[in-house]
């Protein structure tokens, strides 16, 4: 049943507002992290891990996030999120010392795992899916427009009242979502098939736990990849890694009430949007970090003037994101994710030619490309997997989604940054190394994930040709209903 016009509206300016304030959150940090070293008197690795503990926390924590609010409500799962992340940004502009702020960015991080999966599960709770294009592609263009905004937000608020400010600056927004989240009441209560709750065993603790260890250990390890002298490190976190989440496989299959439920990890279309969303992030997120030290350290730009050269990525991304639920209408999610794909690697493609004396065109044509083709993937990939999604499991697919969205730039900045080390004197040069090719091939990847998924225009056309028209048809199938799972 659809929602009430006033909850729909409520529950998108919640889901959009969400969204946004952890996007800004990630990038004015960047900004903030050398003043902020400065003030508090902390090394570099500390500072590192200022976002390092967060981005951990995170990415260990989505999914079972998304299963909370599958049996207890998005709504109010996410309502703790945003007053928790609102209580734990101010506490960081508060803090006295720098472990103060990496705990507290933990705790930041467990509130911002209880929100970003709830920002799509509540709108696949009060939108039709037929209509769930829409409000995502505003949530995505908004996601774009706080990306954008957070160096210019964070660079002026860190010269004018330095780096504390950053942190109060999310506090207003997500405690009036919180509170507004709270004043709704809460779609899911009358959801048909929603299994009552029967205590802790029916959320699955040891899945959650095996889930987080592998998915903690995997971002941990990407993370750490790059740095000097720690390759034995990380391949020990790895193959911890590995184990647990082989482990997790074992159990999962067992488990009487697994947290990746089988029908939603056996649907075809989800793994697709899953894998087109890994791919895809992965390849924006690396070859955004090797133009940034090839605008910088090599043209000698300045970070404004940088950001300026690639801003045509973010103009695409916040413009673009409303054209993609009619592309999808039109042609179908295959279709139009496969020319996301394309324009995508055509835009790595396109910066890894760049060489030293590359013109400021060149570089925001390379942008304009990337930007259009990773919106069309975002928008597309991520209606699919909410979309195809039971109901009563958004919020798994949700948390699918946004672990997706953090291992990707994880493995993209690490395979970068190890390609780069392979030609010390040219590698930040694009057309002189090795890790813009390679990238181009992890932004072909998703290719084959984007074929794999639903193409529902041609399902509608057929659908349509069993309509209620006499003609050929069996007796008493003039009008036939179909449920998308």
């Amino acid at each position: 049943m659809t929602a009430p016009a006033p909850r729909r509206a409520s529950t998108l300016a919640c889901s959009v507002v969400g969204a946004a304030v952890v996007a800004l959150d990630g990038t004015v940090l960047t900004v903030a992290q050398p003043a902020l070293q400065r003030d508090l008197h902390a090394g570099v690795g500390q500072v590192q891990w200022t976002s390092t503990a967060y981005l951990v926390t995170v990415a260990s924590l989505l999914v079972f996030a998304g299963r909370l609010g599958d049996r207890y409500g998005h709504r109010r799962v996410f309502a703790v999120g945003a007053l928790g992340f609102a209580a734990a940004s101010a506490g960081i502009a508060l803090a006295p010392g720098i472990g103060t702020v990496i705990a507290l960015r933990v705790l930041q991080g467990v509130c911002g795992a209880l929100l970003q999966p709830a920002t799509l599960g509540m709108l696949r709770t009060v939108f039709p899916p037929e209509r769930l294009a829409t409000p995502i592609a505003v949530r995505t263009a908004a996601i774009g427009l706080a990306a954008a905004a957070g160096p210019l937000v964070g660079g002026a608020l860190v010269s004018s009242y330095g780096w504390r400010a950053v942190f109060l600056l999310g506090v207003p927004p997500t405690l009036a979502i919180g509170l507004l989240a709270l004043a709704g009441p809460e779609p899911r209560a009358d959801v048909p098939g929603r299994r009552p709750s029967t205590g802790i065993a029916a959320l699955d603790p040891l899945g959650a736990v095996l889930l987080a260890a592998a998915l903690g250990l995997l971002v941990h390890g990407l993370v750490d990849a790059p740095r000097p002298g720690g390759t034995g490190t990380t391949v020990l976190v790895l193959a911890a890694a590995l184990a647990a989440g082989t482990g997790l496989v074992r159990h999962e299959r067992r488990a009487p009430h697994p947290l990746l439920p089988p029908e939603l990890m056996r649907s075809v279309p989800v793994r697709a949007g899953l894998a087109a969303l890994l791919a895809a992030s992965a390849a924006l997120f690396g070859t955004l970090f090797v133009a940034t030290y090839f605008l910088q350290d090599v043209q000698g730009l300045g970070p404004l003037d940088c950001a300026l050269r690639v801003l045509p990525l973010a103009v695409l991304m916040v413009l673009g994101a409303p054209l993609c639920p009619p592309l999808q209408r039109r042609f179908g999610p295959r279709r139009t994710s496969v020319v996301g794909a394309v324009l995508l690697t055509l835009g790595v493609l396109l910066l890894s030619r760049l060489d030293a004396t590359a013109s400021a065109a060149s570089v925001g044509t390379g942008a304009a490309l990337l930007g259009a083709g990773f919106v069309t993937l975002m928008v597309t990939a991520t209606s699919v997997v909410v979309h195809r999604a039971p109901e009563v499991h958004a919020g798994v697919a949700g948390g699918l989604q946004q672990t997706a969205m953090n291992i990707g730039p994880a493995l993209g900045v690490a395979t970068a940054t190890l390609l780069l080390a392979l030609v010390p004197d040219g590698g930040f040069v694009p057309d002189r190394g090795v890790a813009l090719p390679a990238l181009a091939a992890v932004a072909a990847l998703a290719l084959p994930a984007a074929l794999a998924l639903p193409d529902t225009a041609h399902e509608r056309a057929n659908q349509q040709g069993k309509g209620t028209r006499p003609g050929p048809m069996p007796p008493g199938t003039r009008r036939r209903f179909c449920v998308r799972s």
